[in-house]
């Protein structure tokens, strides 16, 4: 089992609600047991579009799932959720990023771990140092 941290976010509709309902989408992943999900933090969006502010969240994963298995999961939880790719950083009813996948590091045109913006944004270091005050970024 690989630990693993996934970011959660929401900007439009009942963000609570949304993101409740995406880590339960987690919990049903097969091979996959949700540890502990972070406190929410209502967080001002990245980026130059204008949208409402987001509920964010950090999600600690232990899974059996390879990297690209999991991305792929995390990507049609979205889109069952309503989450249509049409604008880079736009609104969203649910955003789940894959953050840190154990130490492993790639970079490939699909697949980054870690994020390669995770370190950059205290939407997910603060949740993420409340779910693990002694992780280590794996660069």
């Amino acid at each position: 089992m690989s630990k693993v941290f996934i970011g959660v976010g929401s900007n439009l509709g009942d963000r609570e609600f949304l993101i409740r309902k995406a880590i339960e989408a987690m919990r049903d992943l097969p091979g996959t047991t949700v540890a502990r999900v972070s406190s929410l933090y209502d967080t001002d969006p990245v980026g130059d579009v204008e949208q409402p502010a987001f509920l964010n969240a950090v999600a600690w994963l232990a899974t059996s799932l390879e990297p690209r298995e999991l991305l792929w999961q995390l990507l049609l939880i979205e889109k069952r959720m309503g989450r249509v790719r049409s604008q880079r950083w736009g609104p969203r009813p649910i955003d789940l990023d894959l953050l840190f996948y154990g130490n492993e590091t790639r970079d490939e045109s699909d697949l980054k771990i870690p994020h390669p913006e995770a370190h950059t944004r205290a939407f997910v270091l603060l949740p993420l140092s409340e779910l693990d005050p002694e992780f280590v970024h794996p660069v």
